[in-house]
């Protein structure tokens, strides 16, 4: 049926026919191409060089009959050849190359250019040899018709410059250049003439610029040309550091005056600039009568007739209001504010609900020239911060702040962004004011402010939470109540775009958090959603960012079962998970441990499994292992983990015999050669390790020093609830004897041992648990609480046993019958503590001796 249906739909008119044959030769024009680019025998030939020449004899041979892409070859190759053979390449190839420059394409122009300045910078020859040899060919190509090729050869010369000697400079580049900058000379001339006398104003004194340099400078500031005339006038900042202050105050600022009420806007534009980078060696009598005027004019024209010199303006408002800050009256201060503010949103819709006049009929170019405004108000924020004061930051300067965080451009925020550490640092303790708009940025809908941001929020973060007014260590989030949010929502975006690299470095800088937010909040908002990444990622890096900051995470995690349950899970998701990448993603995981905690936490936890993985069905999990293994054994003691060592020589042993992957077995074979000659340390110090021992104890001793703390508090939380249940019982008891006292007369040869006793071992329990507790506080950091994964219940029966085993036999009945009295009416909580069972111990007897001697006075009276 099928066969029938297509014969039926085919046309074999034709027309239909030649329409075939025009689509096969259409198909045969797409190959030509293909077969004319192939080379032909003749061509091959000619391109073939004897393979016998040495590389100078090669260099020479193309040069001479080779065609022009041999030649670039040769001259690229030329910084090659002065390294291997200066004498010869100056005698033989550097003639030749002289040669060909002359009818030279741009290509090879551009080739020589760069390869005359790698010579250079490599000083393969004395500065002498190399002026003599290469100067003259530098100097004869700077006026070549291709403005690219003759800018490339300037950039050479310039750099020549800095190297030669004076006397050199001035008979070789100076006195030429009188003749060159002369107005009979061509236009690229003269150009070339201003750059090379910026250049020169700081290798003469100020005597021989004044005689030689300055009438030249003078001559080009009057060019007829504009583009003379603004060239010259951007090198008068360099000739200027070149004369000094004294010269620059007689000569060079006269003309750079002239020059700002030049006719051409570009030399308008340049002579402001140029002001502006001169005023730190101006003094305040220039700025106050020179400067400033000048300043102001160019404020006002620039909304009015002069526009092409406003982005100008506002790229260099910062530092011209610091600059003039001194000379500034109230009135002028306050104005050169409001023409900021007024820059800061430029463009955007008016307060009234209608444009300026000059922003109806906003062209394309208005718009972007007006974006690039607001961006530079966005740079020049920190430096507006030091114009008002930072005290006076709320009141002049925070709507503008707010209204650029907020702009519908994304480079006005980027830019916002990257300048948001530095105002916070400026603001130092009224950072706090700014949190919202760091809320903001941290949820803006671009990532490349995210980016930005990111860059800097370690120390933003610890300047918005410490930095603040009203922060504190119990509540370092109440000046920033949204951060949290904002962080997981900005990660979360993060994720789900295609820009990993900014998930990445999100990923890196969010292990700060643990200086930042509190254990708890870490451990609900964000440990979790790292595991999640390593599980469900695709990206290697971010992979590995999110394990790492996992493992910091981990590292100051203050609740020890919090810290098993997420050890646990690494084991069981990651290293005993069904995907081989995941068990790879645990011995990245490892060796992040490894870095940041203490060779015995690895030993407790992860040794084991990770010596699990050679049995492991993927050779690339198997071979990775083999990788780690030298880490893995350094994180050995002698003789503390000597069993850890048996089973680490056991797995290699049965690699040895058991692998059957060839390149697995070549890294294992490897590893044992290294494992051989590693040194293992041992729990003594060592002048060898003495570094690495003194660096694995310090992470020890904070490990220890973590649960310490959350023993601490364990501790406080139940001596607080065991001194309200004490108050309570006491309050009782006090009420039933109060009832009960003639009951208490008839048996006053009973209860008053046991009463007194009961109150005074209540308020020395007390008041010794509070010593014990404030000791332990200070004494955290002591070597003694070395060994606190040991239970307190074994430290309290050890001293049961040591304090019982020095008294007597009466002292052990009283103390019996004593703790049994306590069990029976005070609270079950007191038996946990090490110490309470010695005091009670003492206290008993105590209590027996004070209890007879009351007994018999008793008896006595009645």
């Amino acid at each position: 049926m099928h066969p029938i249906i297509f014969f039926s739909k085919m046309d074999f008119s034709q027309s239909n026919l030649f329409g075939y044959i025009e689509d096969l030769q259409e198909l045969t024009i797409i190959e030509r191409p293909v077969r004319r680019s192939l080379k032909t025998a003749e061509e091959i030939e000619r391109l073939t060089v004897d393979e016998e020449l040495s590389d100078i004899e090669r260099a020479v041979y193309l040069l001479s009959s080779g065609q022009d892409i041999q030649g670039t070859s040769v001259v690229a190759n030329l910084p090659v050849l002065m390294r291997q053979n200066p004498a010869e390449t100056l005698r033989r190839v550097l003639p030749k190359i002289r040669e060909v420059l002359h009818v030279a394409g741009v290509e090879m122009q551009l080739t020589a250019a760069v390869s005359f300045l790698t010579v250079l910078q490599e000083e393969s020859v004395s500065i002498h040899t190399y002026s003599h040899s290469f100067l003259h060919i530098i100097l004869q190509n700077l006026e070549h018709r291709d403005a690219g090729v003759s800018n490339a050869w300037l950039e050479t010369l310039l750099a020549v410059i800095e190297a030669l000697p004076k006397e050199t400079i001035r008979h070789e580049i100076l006195n030429p250049l009188v003749s060159k900058a002369q107005l009979s000379q061509t236009l690229q001339s003269r150009l070339v003439s201003c750059k090379i006398m910026g250049k020169l104003a700081n290798k003469f004194e100020a005597h021989i610029i004044k005689r030689e340099i300055l009438p030249l400078v003078k001559s080009l500031c009057q060019d007829v040309e504009y583009e003379v005339r603004t060239c010259m006038c951007r090198q008068l900042e360099h000739i200027a550091q070149g004369v000094g202050t004294e010269l620059t105050k007689t000569v060079v600022l006269p003309e750079l005056v002239e020059l700002a009420r030049d006719e051409g806007s570009s030399v308008r534009l340049a002579a402001f600039e140029t002001l502006v980078n001169l005023l730190d060696m101006l003094d305040a009598d220039d700025r106050s009568q020179t400067v400033l005027p000048l300043v102001k004019s160019f404020c006002e024209k620039s909304f009015k007739a002069d526009e092409s010199i406003l982005v100008s303006l506002s790229f260099h408002l910062g530092k011209l209001c610091n600059g003039l800050y001194g000379i500034f009256t109230p009135e002028q201060h306050l104005r050169f504010l409001e023409f900021y503010k007024k820059l800061s949103t430029l463009g955007l819709q008016q307060e009234n609900g209608h444009n300026d006049n000059q922003l109806q009929l906003q062209t394309l170019e208005q718009e972007k020239k007006y974006i690039s405004v607001r961006k530079n108000c966005a740079y020049n924020f920190p430096a507006m911060i030091v114009f008002v004061d930072p005290k006076n930051f709320h009141l002049e300067l925070y709507s503008i702040f707010f209204c650029l965080c907020h702009d519908p451009e994304v480079s006005v925020r980027y830019t916002m962004a990257i300048s948001f550490y530095e105002v916070a640092k400026l603001l130092n303790s009224g950072v706090y004011t700014i949190h919202k708009e760091l809320v903001t940025l941290l949820q803006d809908e671009s990532l490349e402010v995210l980016d930005a941001l990111v860059g800097h929020l370690p120390e933003i973060l610890e300047l918005m939470t410490n930095g603040g007014e009203n922060s504190g260590s119990e509540s370092k989030l109440l000046s920033i109540p949204d951060l949290i949010p904002a962080l997981t929502t900005a990660e979360q975006r993060a994720a789900t775009s295609l820009k990993w690299r900014t998930h990445e470095k999100l990923l890196q800088k969010y292990a700060c958090l643990p200086h930042i937010i509190s254990s708890d909040q870490i451990y609900y908002r964000f440990l979790h959603r790292m595991l999640t990444i390593i599980l469900t990622n695709n990206v290697l890096p971010v992979q590995k960012a999110a394990a790492r900051t996992l493992c910091v995470y981990l590292r100051y995690n203050r609740k020890q079962e919090q810290r098993h349950e997420v050890i646990q899970k690494l084991i069981e998701q990651l290293g005993q998970g069904k995907s081989y990448w995941n068990r790879l993603r645990f011995l990245d995981t490892c060796e992040f441990i490894m870095e940041l905690f203490s060779k015995s936490f690895f030993c407790k936890y992860f040794f084991l499994p990770v010596l699990e993985l050679t049995h492991d069905p993927v050779a690339n999990v198997r071979m990775k292992l083999c990788y780690l293994l030298p880490k893995v054994k350094s994180t050995l003691k002698i003789p503390t983990d000597k069993h850890l060592l048996q089973q680490l020589e056991l797995c290699i042993r049965k690699l040895l015999c058991q692998e059957k992957d060839k390149d697995v077995l070549t890294i294992v074979k490897r590893t044992v050669l290294e494992l051989d000659r590693m040194e293992i340390s041992v729990d003594a110090f060592q002048k060898r390790f003495y570094e690495n021992d003194l660096l694995d104890q310090e992470k020890e001793r904070q490990e220890h020093l973590l649960l310490e703390m959350e023993q601490l508090e364990k501790e406080k939380q139940q001596n607080e609830g065991r001194s309200t249940n004490i108050n309570d019982k006491m309050f009782e008891k006090k009420r039933r004897d109060s009832k009960t006292s003639s009951v208490l007369a008839k048996s006053i040869t009973l209860s008053v041992p046991g009463s007194s006793s009961g109150t005074s071992a209540g308020k020395d329990d007390k008041k010794s648990k509070l010593v014990r507790s404030q000791s332990f506080s200070t004494q955290a950091l002591h070597p003694k609480y070395s060994n606190i994964d040991k239970c307190p219940n074994k430290s309290s029966a050890t001293g049961y046993t040591s304090s019982v085993s020095g008294m007597g036999k009466s002292c052990m009945l009283s103390f019996s019958d004593d703790s049994f009295r306590t069990h029976s009416t005070g609270n079950s909580g007191n038996a946990a503590f090490p110490s309470s069972s010695s005091r009670n111990l003492f206290n008993s007897a105590d209590q027996k001796t004070n209890g007879n001697k009351e007994s018999q006075s008793r008896k006595m009276s009645m």
